[in-house]
């Protein structure tokens, strides 16, 4: 390991101490006292907040802050950092209090005129796919916050105009298709229920029911999903519309090959049966069978609906 791997390493295995003596330096990475000294100076001119209290009991003290100690980067990894990072230009919302303009600025500061040149000029010919964001999520922090404390709460949502109240434990925040979604355990249905966090008009904590650790939920979550009277389906697609699939799917679904054919199979739960029509007519003609019945119609008469709409259009 070279000096600049091991200050890295060194910053990480610090960052969580309080107080370090010099022989647990020199023990983890096999350096001498002098060394160590070394590389603990090292770590003081970049910023990291060293101090030693001498004495008899003489240690090495970090200074607790709300700034994370710098970590050293390859000019790879910033790039890949900084480019991630521009995504989020994509969400008008998102949980954590950032400007993207001012971390690009941080960002500029940390790099030589000649890298933030190149940086430009890679921005210029270089862009990462997504979805725009446009729905704001007033409480999206705080479904963070909730999520990551276990908590119970009281919602209430806007479902289709009508403002609807739920207990709720929120389990997993998604991103996905120009949305943020957040799962959550339903006490009263004693079933997990996805929300559009851009549709949640208040939110508070409530003292219900007995909160459920998330580890919990993990080790259940497909039970949650699916309820007692879900409809399995089987959808064969053309082998032009698996791209279809993968920029497009959920977690009732899975995408399976088998003897050269593609099957999309999963499952809908009553109520649903809107959500899986709309989803399927968005291969359609890469649809080569649909498996059951009762979905075939559904898709039928949907097809027949917006066929006299336009057909009404048109007089």
């Amino acid at each position: 390991m070279n000096k600049s791997e091991r200050l890295n390493d060194m910053m990480l295995f610090l960052n969580d101490k309080n107080t370090f003596q010099l022989s647990e330096i020199m023990a983890k990475y096999g350096v001498s006292r002098s060394t160590a000294i070394r590389d603990i100076k090292s770590l003081e001119e970049i910023g990291m907040p060293i101090y030693s209290e001498r004495g008899r009991n003489g240690h090495y003290q970090v200074l607790r802050n709300r700034l994370l100690s710098p970590i050293v980067f390859n000019i790879d990894e910033v790039f890949a950092l900084y480019f991630s990072m521009l995504t989020l230009k994509a969400y008008e919302t998102t949980p954590f209090h950032l400007s993207v303009e001012k971390l690009k600025t941080k960002f500029e500061h940390c790099l030589s005129a000649e890298k933030i040149e190149m940086l430009r000029k890679t921005e210029e010919v270089f862009s990462l796919g997504y979805i725009k964001h446009n729905n704001q999520c007033e409480f999206l922090d705080i479904i963070l916050q909730f999520t990551m404390e276990e908590k119970v709460c009281q919602i209430n949502y806007d479902k289709n105009g009508t403002e609807k109240t739920y207990i709720v434990q929120f389990y997993n925040i998604s991103s996905a298709y120009g949305q943020w979604y957040v799962t959550s355990y339903n006490f009263k249905d004693k079933r997990m229920q996805v929300f559009r966090c851009d549709r949640i008009l208040g939110l508070k904590e409530s003292d219900a029911f007995e909160a459920k650790k998330l580890v919990d939920f993990k080790r259940a979550a497909e039970n949650f999903y699916k309820k007692e009277d879900a409809t399995n389906f089987e959808v064969e697609i053309a082998s032009n519309g698996v791209d279809l699939f993968f920029k497009e799917n959920y977690p009732s679904m899975k995408l399976r090959q088998e003897q050269g054919k593609n099957f999309i199979r999963g499952y809908y739960n009553k109520g649903e049966e809107r959500f899986i029509i709309n989803y399927l007519l968005g291969y359609g003609d890469k649809i080569i069978a649909v498996q059951p019945d009762s979905l075939r119609e559904m898709l039928l008469n949907e097809l027949g609906s917006l066929q006299n709409h336009f057909l009404k259009l048109s007089l």
